[in-house]
């Protein structure tokens, strides 16, 4: 039973987070509030969802404010599953991306006005709320058989801006703000991040495994290209104007080439000549046409370091059978991997989509940024513990039925019935089905089976 599997995942987790049994009991008790509660996901739903809304709540809120707990311990069964599913001579793709949380409270320290990402190209627009940084371990579900990729987060942390000073701050606060904001921004926090996952996956005994990161152009900057990490690779989408330039002839004492070309260029050149890789994405092995330029600088994003250009057409695609062919914007890739080869690094950053899925799911579905707290250690560590609900969800998803959509879940509407893989949605409403019609524990018996519909607008 999914159930089962899933609660197996969950005390595997929380007993290598958490520092007291007494905790890591209520934390999985909250998780599965978090994960079968109707409508918003808030603390307090999920309270009322195990039965405990005739008790003292303070308890529950203090697993988040007060309690001994490493977030990051949370996702360890993840990196477990994928060792055992996947050989040491594959490299380890990590997308990363940031994301925002909406808040309207003024209680939240860490919450600031930043660039709403859904805002019109026309018109910029302000979003109030929380910053965080997202990492999804990417499971290439296709080399089993013909299954799409799939993200199973491993990271969710806060990426707090720094706070300005305000106006009567001294001379020596503003020099230490703009000194702050240099060395605290979102790509060096991102930096920070992916050495504490190469970390995890070496503490794990995977000293011998690549790791690959895709990424946006948000990070596709000097802070992440300029100094080489061991054994991680940046595959990073850049500006198709970005200024690139070759080594200079050795013998003299320039470095850089004095002839500068960009991307784009190099798409309208036709002296490069297009290749083709196979990859798969959209549900199905699609040859690409890519170009290739090897030995590139980026004196602004990379310094002397040499990097890799790849620029991909414009891929095809039709809205309907028999509407007109239209294409999709070309992309232009630099990597730090000058050894792989391209069609790897092309898959790596086709699959990349699957931590966008994550955020509308996570949102959507989970309500990943619902609760109502406020006190600093809960901010961040709340919607953390949420994620790993959702990733522990897929987690049990993949062990139980393997990365296809059996006849186990609730049959498809007549709009999903290409649908072969199951959604948080699927698995969330199988969840309930198994604790309403089967409970496999005194605790989802008594208390989560009877309180989830009464108390789900409470």
């Amino acid at each position: 039973m999914l159930s089962e599997q899933i609660n197996t995942l969950l005390q595997d987790a929380c007993a290598g987070a958490f520092a007291q049994n007494r905790s890591c009991v209520r934390a999985v008790e909250l998780f599965w509030g978090t994960l079968c509660a109707l409508g918003r996901r808030t603390v307090s739903r999920a309270i009322c969802a195990v039965g405990r809304q005739h008790q003292d709540w303070s308890a529950d809120y203090k697993i988040f404010s007060r309690s001994q707990w490493d977030p990051d311990r949370l996702f360890t069964p993840v990196l477990n599953e994928y060792r055992m599913r996947y050989p040491v001579d594959q490299p380890v793709c990590v997308a990363f991306d940031d994301t925002k949380l909406a808040k309207s409270g003024r209680k939240v320290n860490s919450a600031f006005w930043q660039r709403d990402p859904l805002s019109p190209p026309f018109h910029v627009n302000f979003l109030y709320g929380l910053r965080f940084m997202h990492a999804s371990l990417i499971f290439p579900h296709y080399r089993d058989g013909d299954f799409s990729a799939r993200g199973y987060p491993v990271r969710f942390v806060e990426c707090p801006a720094v706070k300005k000073p305000g106006k009567k701050a001294t001379d020596e606060e503003r020099a230490q703000y703009r000194k702050a904001v240099k060395t605290h921004n979102l790509s060096y926090q991102g930096l920070s991040i992916i050495k504490g996952l190469r970390s995890d996956l070496d503490r794990l005994g995977e000293t011998q495994r690549k790791m690959i990161v895709p990424v946006d152009g948000s990070l596709c900057n000097r802070t992440i290209l300029l100094k080489p990490l061991e054994r991680v690779e940046i595959v990073g989408r850049c500006r198709k104007d970005a200024s690139l330039c070759f080594p200079a002839p050795a013998g003299g004492r320039r470095k850089y080439g004095e002839e500068r070309f960009s991307p784009e260029a190099v798409r309208k050149d036709d002296t490069v000549p297009w290749q083709t890789a196979k990859v798969h994405f959209g549900g199905a092995w699609r040859d690409i046409r890519y170009k290739e330029v090897k030995n590139v600088l980026w004196q602004r994003g990379s310094g002397l370091r040499p990097l890799r250009l790849l620029v991909v057409a414009p891929q095809p695609y039709r809205t309907s059978v028999n509407a007109k062919r239209n294409y999709r914007d070309p992309a232009y890739l630099l990597s730090t991997d000058t050894q792989s080869d391209a069609m790897t690094l092309l898959q790596c950053y086709f699959d990349r989509w699957q931590i966008e899925v994550n955020h509308r799911e996570q949102k959507d579905t989970l309500g990943v940024g619902n609760a109502q707290v406020w006190a600093d250690k809960s901010v961040p560590r709340q919607p953390a513990f949420a994620v790993a609900g959702y990733s522990l969800l897929l987690l049990a998803g993949l062990k139980e039925f393997g990365p296809g959509r059996p006849h186990d879940f609730v049959p498809l509407p007549k709009w999903r019935k290409k649908a072969t893989r199951p959604s948080a949605l699927d698995l969330i409403t199988l969840l309930r089905k198994e604790i309403s019609e089967a409970p496999i524990t005194d605790f989802l018996k008594s208390n989560l089976a009877k309180n989830i519909v009464p108390y789900a607008y409470s």
